[in-house]
């Protein structure tokens, strides 16, 4: 986006951005009443209410009628659309594609989630996850036309069998909304780091369940809405393993978008040989596939039922202890604030954290303290809501995300 052009859509969209905040923070408004608040001339408020009513942005509610004082024409009062999706995410993870929708005042109003086998094309992936956001939108009576943006994450520093190229082709031609693009574990990071200080427990009461607390480190905060942890280091035990770094508030990329590939860290010299070429990562030992294999069990529902046997136990103990020696050398480099580990296979076994928080403890270096070490909070769609809060955080004047072009389809308006 260049010229003037550009930098009109840019203060265009700030404009309509300021509108709709004011009417999710004080209700049904008239255009008078939103002129006032917002400093923008009626010329100009005029201009974006008309584009946010025809997109089906915010709609009439009411009149003033009842509340005016002698004659005169009733102003019309507008609000938010309740149906009206604002954001999209979107998690095309190795086995599924999660979609969440959330409206203007950032709350999620439609999901859905839709299975595909392991080691599906790539663009049968992408084209689930573009037929999933048509299908719950149907299905959840939730309208698109007024989407201000879009995330997508994928699985990976780029998709196998694809490029993100691909997903902001399949996107910037359904819809009309900005798109971004990152890895989903990354975007779950910054999912955990939002909601972090969100039901933390109070440093007098116990920790949440499979929670490890390293010794001199107290679990402080209270449950503030929007309130963040700068600083926080995510992995997810999943299919494959992939992580996140939130610094100073912002996601962390990296120079060539593998930041937080915790999966691919050496753990064995001698082990398996792995995905990636490499031999004995810690995607070898403490993913899913392995991990079940070793435990000597067929699924998730049987591990969880047969974790405390000894023969799984030993089995669990050595995954927590390979991923405890990874995050123990990422948090004497990184120094978080929180280390957050997730994924169905701490789901099933939640002693993983709390052993694999005892080796990270042990390894610390700081005087009386070093990071909490949590479950994740989320579920299985923290990669679709991080997505969403990525969007979020796209200044409409470009500053912040480091993000991707933003294209838009053909005969689209600017």
């Amino acid at each position: 986006m260049s010229g003037s052009g550009g930098v009109h859509a840019l203060v265009r969209r700030a404009h309509e951005e300021r509108v709709l905040a004011i009417l999710r923070e004080r209700g049904g408004l008239s255009r008078a009443q939103i002129a006032a608040r917002s400093g923008l001339s009626r010329t100009t408020l005029s201009e974006i209410t008309s584009e946010l009513l025809a997109r089906g942005a915010i709609v009439v509610v009411t009149t003033d009628a009842g509340e005016r004082a002698g004659s005169g024409r009733p102003a019309e009062l507008l609000a938010l659309d309740p149906r009206s999706g604002q954001f999209l995410g979107v998690d095309l993870g190795h086995t599924r594609a999660r979609v969440a929708v959330a409206d203007a005042a950032h709350e999620i109003i439609a999901s859905g989630v839709e299975e595909y086998p392991a080691g599906s094309s790539w663009p049968r992936r992408l084209a689930a996850g573009v037929d999933l956001v048509d299908r719950v939108a149907r299905e959840q009576g939730v309208g698109l036309t007024a989407l201000q943006g879009i995330g997508v994450g994928v699985a990976g520093p780029d998709p196998a069998g694809g490029s993100r190229a691909d997903v902001l082709a399949a996107f910037a031609e359904r819809f009309s909304a900005p798109v971004l693009v990152d890895n989903n574990t990354r975007f779950a990071a910054l999912a955990e780091a939002t909601i972090a200080a969100d039901r933390v427990p109070a440093a007098s009461g116990e920790p949440e369940a499979g929670n490890a607390r390293p010794a001199g480190r107290a679990a402080t905060g209270s449950a503030v809405a929007g309130h963040e942890v700068g600083n926080l280091l995510y992995v997810r035990l999943a299919d494959g393993i992939g992580g996140g770094l939130v610094a100073g508030g912002r996601l962390i990329s990296g120079a060539g978008g593998v930041a937080g590939e915790f999966g691919h860290v050496k753990v064995d010299r001698s082990g398996a040989v792995c995905r990636c070429g490499k031999r004995g990562c810690l995607e070898t030992v403490a993913a899913v596939r392995p991990a079940l294999a070793a435990a000597g069990v067929r699924d998730l529902a049987e591990l969880a039922a047969r974790r405390e046997e000894p023969q799984v136990r030993a089995a669990m103990d050595r995954v927590a202890d390979a991923l405890g020696r990874v995050l123990a050398d990422a948090a004497l480099i990184l120094d978080p604030e929180q280390i957050v580990i997730g994924g169905p296979l701490p789901r099933a076994v939640p002693s993983i954290v709390a052993r694999a928080g005892a080796v990270v403890a042990g390894e610390s270096i700081r005087l009386g303290a070093g990071p909490l070490i949590r479950a994740a909070r989320l579920g299985d769609d923290d990669g679709a809501r991080g997505a969403i809060t990525a969007c979020f955080r796209q200044s409409p004047l470009l500053a912040g995300y480091p993000g991707v072009p933003r294209p838009r389809p053909s005969g689209s308006p600017s």
